[in-house]
């Protein structure tokens, strides 16, 4: 299974200001043991601070690189964590905002789990698209255009794009399986 991924590259995008530590490192960890590159992205390359329940911080990651130099065609998917306190620093920052955009109109895979489809919202591209995530994010998406369901990971193949989502951090081994798979394929 290590070789599976080979030749393939993830950009984690989270806010420098806190990411809900688990809902980075379990996909994370899932990538990188089939075999995937792993690429820490957020708005500062700088240090990313982790929490534990939003609250307790937890271990800090280096940012392996700007969202604003990054560019999404060095990417095969995108990874969006929760945690409160991320997806709502990520709505605010145009840079981060864009990147999302322009990946999404790639047709290239995103996972996005818990509060992650909050940055998904605020790019515009949930609309026609089916997801789930925390439930307190059920009206957003709705009033984003998508249709919210209640699942441990829901997977939407409509274009532009596949969108693989997730509830929260008890999903995280279903999660990090789903786009493991997705990128196999």
């Amino acid at each position: 299974m290590a070789d599976e991924l080979s030749g393939r590259t993830v950009a984690f995008l989270m806010a420098n200001a806190g990411v809900e530590q688990v809902e980075l490192t379990g996909p994370r960890d899932a990538l990188i043991e089939a075999g995937a590159r792993v690429v820490l992205l957020a708005p500062e390359k700088d240090i990313i601070q982790a929490f534990n329940n939003d609250v307790e911080k937890g271990d800090t990651f280096d940012a392996d690189l700007a969202v604003s130099d990054a560019d999404p065609a060095d990417y095969d998917l995108l990874v969006l964590p929760g945690g409160t306190t991320n997806p709502d620093k990520l709505r605010l920052d145009q840079d981060a905002v864009g990147f999302v955009r322009r990946f999404a109109e790639s047709g290239k895979p995103v996972g996005a789990i818990c509060h992650g489809p909050w940055t998904l919202v605020e790019a515009g591209v949930v609309r026609g698209k089916t997801l789930t995530s925390w439930p307190s994010l059920h009206t957003d998406i709705a009033n984003a255009g998508g249709d919210w369901r209640d699942e441990e990971v829901f997977r939407c193949p409509m274009d532009p794009f596949v969108l693989i989502t997730s509830r929260k951090p008890d999903d995280i081994p279903a999660f990090g399986e789903a786009l493991v798979k997705e990128l196999s394929a």
